[in-house]
């Protein structure tokens, strides 16, 4: 039996904050196998860090990156809000981590730049991809080799049909949808189980009895703990 893959979310946000280059490296520095990172893209085809469509919650500024350029983004929040080539590239365990590249937002223009930036990087063995089915069909377009691991929120599965145009690896759930019976189904259908957001250690025993392959956590140093793996801090 494969060991359950802890992937951190948006980093390590419960001490740095999140999609950036410290909270990316906090959480792995606390035990994560991975850590899931928000991509959208500026105004003119930058991809950068950022889960929200707006800068307002995270950086104060009631602005849409999708309006501004990589520039004007780097000015209003000093510098704050990474690009995605500055993360597939940093130094140290940073560049070589795994990624979990989950793309709010998307239109087959954006997931195209996204994809083309990771390959120019020379990431795409340890990145993949998460999203809704439209975004996870518009991954599969542009890379066909592509990991993927399509979110669905229901407890019904995905239509053969749309299995077998988008090829996900993994089906990715919220953790209150999960049961036993839902991994064992979609492990012979020859998926592997994805949960998200499990921030309680009663949410993450259950994930783990359920037989899930991945759970996806704020609080990474509780999950590693969890898992039986934890270990000191920058260890």
């Amino acid at each position: 039996m494969l060991a359950v893959v802890a992937v951190g979310h948006r980093g390590d946000p419960y001490r740095v904050r999140e999609n950036t280059l410290p909270s990316v490296r906090s959480a792995l520095e606390r035990g994560a196998d991975a850590v899931e990172i928000d991509v959208r893209v500026t105004r003119d085809g930058v991809p950068v860090l950022l889960h929200d469509a707006s800068l307002e919650r995270l950086w104060g500024h009631d602005l849409a990156v999708s309006a501004l350029t990589h520039a004007e983004v780097g000015t209003v929040t000093r510098g704050g809000v990474p690009t995605l080539q500055e993360v597939l590239l940093a130094p140290g365990t940073v560049g070589n981590a795994r990624l979990m590249v989950d793309l709010p937002g998307a239109t087959a223009a954006t997931v195209r730049r996204v994809v083309e930036t990771v390959r120019a990087c020379g990431a795409a063995e340890r990145v993949y991809y998460c999203a809704g089915a439209d975004a996870m069909l518009a991954v599969r377009a542009a890379d066909p080799d592509a990991e993927i691991a399509m979110t669905w929120q229901s407890l019904s599965p995905p239509r053969p049909v749309l299995v077998e145009a988008v090829r996900p690896r993994w089906l990715n759930y919220r953790f209150g949808l999960v049961s036993r019976e839902l991994t064992e189904r979609v492990h012979r259908d020859g998926m592997l189980v994805s949960s998200w957001t499990a921030d309680t250690r009663r949410s993450m025993r259950r994930l783990v009895a359920a037989g899930v392959d991945s759970i996806t956590s704020n609080r990474i140093d509780t999950l590693t703990k969890v898992l039986g793996r934890d270990r000191p801090t920058g260890a």
